[in-house]
């Protein structure tokens, strides 16, 4: 067995919910669950802790009695660790909550630097997802969001769900033709053409994928309005939400702004961060 599952736990509620979702997914790859903890002090290595990690372990091998499971206890801050364990992962899980040594996970950057430094794709656990619904993944078109596709794809064949791939445009990403105050007719934009362009795009950038993975049902949503309502309000009926760690147009900073603060913090269901590396 050579994949790994990472999950980083500190005893929370939350990072005991995401050690839950972490051995599904390590069941659906059959991979080894690895369950991690950072320590930052000596006192964190009491009993406690001890306790906390055979309590993850006991919950993964009830759920999954076949389960290869694994533990690492590292010295070190937060994104330290798990930045070098996800050397050696297939998916990095953590949970939107925790204590002790994952307290800050999603304060700040560091969840933010995990994906945009780590080595394999991030999974933050939140929301109440439909386990009956889609795999939602958001489509910006960019080459750097062809990882996202790809395993937004893998993830549907995975669990025998169909996908739903939306892109969200907008007038404002659009660069207006408007040579000056004398030719004021060249600001107008032809909406059509531009949803017509949009569409293309997103069935470009899925193309590759849909004919590699022709099990899995697609459903295209190519939508103008802005990205952040559109993305939370899809993920409302979704199980999982797939992006990219950089995009362009209507994705511009994904991970920098406004957009990704929303989808970490407000989406109802886990979202997976997938960065392109060269």
């Amino acid at each position: 067995m050579n994949d790994t599952v990472i999950v980083g736990v500190d005893g929370s509620p939350h990072s005991l919910a995401a050690v839950d979702t972490a051995a599904r997914e390590a069941h659906l790859r059959r991979a080894e669950l690895r369950i991690v903890h950072a320590f930052s002090h000596t006192a964190d290595l009491d009993p406690m802790i001890h306790g906390v990690l055979v309590q993850a372990e006991q919950r993964a091998g009830d759920l999954f009695p076949d389960l290869e499971i694994a533990r690492t206890v590292a010295a070190g801050d937060t994104l330290t660790v798990l930045q070098s364990e996800s050397r050696h992962a297939v998916l990095a899980v953590v949970g939107s909550r925790g204590h002790s040594g994952f307290g800050d996970l999603l304060l700040g950057s560091t969840v933010v630097k995990l994906a945009a430094h780590g080595y394999c794709p991030v999974m933050v656990v939140r929301g109440r997802p439909d386990p009956e619904g889609p795999v939602l993944l958001a489509v910006d078109g960019s080459a750097a969001g062809a990882a996202a596709v790809g395993f937004a794809f893998r993830e549907c064949a995975l669990r025998e769900v169909p996908l739903v791939a939306m892109h969200v445009w907008n007038t404002w990403s659009e660069p207006t033709p408007y040579a000056g105050p004398a030719d004021p007719l060249n600001v107008v934009v032809d909406l059509d053409q531009l949803r017509e362009t949009h569409e293309r795009l997103l069935a470009d950038a899925v193309a590759a994928e849909r004919a590699a993975h022709p099990e899995v049902a697609v459903e295209l949503r190519a939508e103008r309005g802005r990205v952040r309502h559109a993305l939370l309000e899809a993920s409302k009926d979704a199980q999982l939400l797939v992006t990219g760690a950089r995009g362009h147009g209507g994705f511009t900073g994904l991970l920098l702004g406004s957009v990704s603060q929303a989808l970490l913090y407000h989406a109802d269901c886990p979202v997976v961060v997938v960065r392109h590396r060269k």
